[in-house]
């Protein structure tokens, strides 16, 4: 496994990146850490479903789909800068800092992050 790891990895301005397409990426970027570091406590996933109220992830690192609700606080970043929920798009592989409402139970996406993971 370890062969075929380094064999998947494409170097980019003095980092790595996993390039087999379905595992969240891992970079390492001048010793300070991977992706899954810098977005630790958020859920990966590529995105299934979006509309304006919600969107459903596949492939979570919970090994299930999951949804998340939109609130008026929800945060976007696509590429590294604020964006907005235009910049969904289904198939992209996003990470989601979500909280669960007390009331009702349901996963509030409080950030939504796409695009390019080299932050």
């Amino acid at each position: 496994m370890l062969g075929f790891a380094t064999t998947s990895m494409a170097q980019r301005g003095g980092k790595s990146v996993s390039m087999d397409g379905e595992s969240p990426l891992t970079v390492r970027s001048n010793g300070m850490g991977t992706a899954g570091d810098n977005y630790k406590g958020f859920i990966y996933g590529i995105v299934k479903a979006v509309n304006k109220d919600e969107i459903v992830l596949t492939k979570t690192n919970a090994g299930m789909d999951q949804t998340f609700k939109f609130n008026k606080k929800t945060k976007f970043i696509h590429d590294g800068k604020g964006s907005s929920l235009e910049s969904v798009k289904l198939g992209d592989k996003v990470w989601v800092d979500a909280a669960q409402d007390k009331k009702t139970g349901d996963s509030i996406a409080r950030k939504v992050v796409s695009g390019a993971f080299l932050m």
